[in-house]
């Protein structure tokens, strides 16, 4: 068992208080935005088995079969196939979409070819993965994920009253569902800088209106958006997009390419070991529209909320059902009875509630409080859990 060691990401949109609360640290009055947990080269954890501290990569990498386990190598290779975060959304996150396997692989070897550093601001693909992602609320979560019904997308841009979007209310409103979606987002960030910043302002406007005459009706999500992203086309993009609550220990599945942002609020986030996102909108960033529409699956559909569900055999578990091997989620809620976890994968394990007590076949005991978080290599032997923690949650693969 490894205690880790984590980075913090100051990313702009990050809470500036949030983590800190979390971790027991006091602010530094910067945004804090990502916590990673895991052995992505960009940021990996660290550990010290008594030789000083070592990037978890790295140890991997010096033996992965020791590490992840033969079966774990054999099916996704050797390396850790997934990323733990805690995100803290104080403002909200760019509207964004992540690739398929095949599209990072081709994306990653074909800006290789151009030379572009990994590093370079408009470096689409990091690396050669994939990036689905689960989330899971700690506290109240919003966002927007998934495209709405075009009729409801028309409807809500009609309702701003806003000339400039007549055209896309058009496209919205004309032909077969998936097509009127593309030619809808196309128009909306193809759109000349004149016109765009014309309907942004107006669209705004209009936003912060509706959302002070009703601030539970459909647009007061976007008046959020309007205060820390003026001017930016984003706007009216995410109109496009159902407008989702989670409530803690809720979570929401998100495959590659469905376009989502998160609005506010914290949430652990779980994915496959990958950096790759295309965006559209309410970013600074590079914004790369032909790559893009290339990777957004254009398909209407409401969020599909996911509830955790008891797991057989593993008294106190409850499991987040996701479509992938590449990671599992699961938590507990230890009651001070001992529970014992499977040994065969690489799994990371994270208190966000209370205290936890892990002890390993050979008594070895490792502590965890709330923020902190352990690497247990796949030893083929049990851990122990015991402890009171209200929320441990347990991060490894399916085989």
């Amino acid at each position: 068992m490894d205690r880790l060691v984590n980075t913090i990401r100051p990313y702009a949109w990050g809470s500036a208080t949030a983590l800190p609360e979390l971790l027991g640290q006091d602010p530094t009055g910067e945004p804090q935005a990502e916590l990673w947990m895991g052995a992505h080269p960009g940021d990996p954890s660290r550990t010290d088995r008594g030789a000083g501290p070592r990037p978890l990569d790295e140890l991997i990498a010096a033996d992965p079969e020791g590490e992840l386990g033969t079966a774990t190598v054999a099916r996704f290779g050797p390396t850790l196939p997934f990323l733990l975060k805690i995100l803290a959304a104080g403002i909200p996150i760019s509207i964004q979409a992540h690739p398929t396997l095949d599209q990072a692989r081709a994306g990653f070897a074909a800006e290789n070819a151009l030379g572009i550093p990994l590093d370079a601001p408009r470096r689409n693909y990091r690396d050669a993965n994939h990036k689905p992602e689960l989330i899971c609320a700690l506290d109240e979560f919003e966002g927007l994920c998934g495209f709405r019904p075009a009729a409801e997308a028309a409807a809500l841009l009609a309702g701003l009253a806003v000339p400039a979007l007549a055209p896309v209310i058009e496209l919205l409103s004309a032909g077969h569902e998936p097509e009127a979606l593309r030619r809808a987002l196309a128009a909306i960030l193809t759109m000349d800088d004149a016109t765009a910043a014309d309907a942004v302002r107006q669209a705004a406007a209009q936003v912060d209106l509706a959302a002070k005459e009703d601030p539970q009706g459909p647009y007061a999500a976007y008046a959020r958006i309007t205060r820390e992203f003026p001017g930016d086309r984003g706007l009216i993009a995410g109109l496009l997009l159902n407008h989702f609550r989670l409530h803690p220990g809720e979570a929401l599945y998100l495959g590659a390419g469905v376009p989502h942002a998160y609005l506010h609020g914290v949430c652990v986030e779980l994915q496959a070991n990958s950096d790759n996102v295309l965006r559209a909108g309410l970013t600074p960033k590079h914004i790369d529209v032909p790559e893009l529409m290339k990777v957004v699956v254009f398909e209407a559909g409401a969020p599909d909320v996911l509830h955790p569900t008891p797991v057989d055999g593993t008294p106190g578990e409850e499991l987040y059902p996701v479509p992938i091997d590449e990671f599992r989620l699961s938590r507990f809620r230890l009651d001070g009875t001992d529970r014992e976890i499977d040994g065969r994968t690489p799994q990371i394990l994270l208190c966000t509630a209370g205290t936890a007590r892990l002890t390993g076949p050979d008594g070895t005991v490792l502590d965890l409080s709330r923020g902190e978080s352990a690497f247990l290599p796949a030893t083929g032997t049990p851990t122990r859990l015991s402890g009171t923690a209200t929320t441990l949650f347990r991060a490894t693969v399916t085989i």
